[in-house]
């Protein structure tokens, strides 16, 4: 059960924070792994980490997701060089801050370039390969930020992730006779680069507010893109999968006090 090997995956955000994660347990499973930054700056030392994880290879491709020339390229070399494309983990996204009274257009404007049109852009171009693959996953990172909750400063943002859902849902119908399933993970406050950025008072205050009492990890959200990847998961399409130790759960902070 849950067998990846061989399995033709692509990350895009697939450098850092989130997306490492999930390219890191898709490469412990032993998938060949394809991952997409807009940065170069890290790439070469991910791809050695990730190569090193499991049996599949490990391809770094320098690419930006609000460009869908750049996407239909990335598309092309993940093709060329694993044969084809199983699984796609639209993952690349943003959340700089702006409080709505100030946010400019241009600040608005550039949250829904990379994380709605990016995803729209990065599934287009892997749609014939995920076709001929016959069993095609797309699986969204999004989060509980907008489909479920709010926070201050973050409107863009929350924006932005409910989009992906609406995008998700009708993508989820018209690919479905392809035999390809179209998921999102939506992650809680999970410990990357971005969240320590925030400050200490900010995860000291988050960590309180999860009944698991913990911050997740990069790699929780891995675990479940690579279980919505698998043949066993086929009959999933359609859904938004909260991965937050319960933190959206609690009707008010004293109800953890208990």
């Amino acid at each position: 059960m849950f067998d990846l090997q061989s399995t033709s995956v692509v990350v895009t955000g697939g450098s850092k924070g989130i997306g490492r994660g999930i390219a890191a347990v898709f490469a412990s499973a032993g998938a060949n792994v394809a991952i997409a930054a807009r940065s170069t700056a890290e790439l070469d030392s991910v791809v050695a980490e990730l190569d090193a994880l499991g049996s599949g290879k490990v391809l770094g491709i320098q690419t930006d997701v609000t460009d869908p020339v750049a996407c239909a390229e990335l598309a092309a070399s993940v093709v060329d060089a694993f044969g084809g494309i199983d699984v796609v983990c639209a993952n690349a996204g943003i959340f700089p801050e702006a409080p709505l009274a100030t946010m400019t257009p241009a600040q608005l404007a550039e949250v829904l370039d990379v994380n709605v049109k990016g995803n729209v852009f990065t599934v287009q171009a892997c749609l014939d390969a995920l076709i001929a693959s016959g069993r095609g996953r797309v699986i969204l990172t999004s989060s509980i930020t907008g489909p479920i909750t709010g926070f201050p400063g973050w409107s863009h943002y929350g924006a932005s992730k409910a989009a992906q859902l609406g995008f998700m849902r009708t993508a989820a119908i018209e690919l479905a006779p392809h035999g390809i399933t179209v998921n999102a993970v939506l992650p809680g406050n999970i410990f990357t680069e971005g969240l320590a950025d925030m400050g200490e008072d900010y995860i000291a205050g988050m960590t309180k507010a999860i009944p698991a009492g913990a911050l997740g990890k990069p790699e929780d959200i891995g675990h479940l893109a690579a279980f919505l990847a698998t043949v066993e998961a086929g009959y999933i399409t359609g859904q938004a999968i909260a991965v937050d130790g319960g933190q959206v759960l609690p009707e008010s902070p004293d109800a953890l006090n208990t």
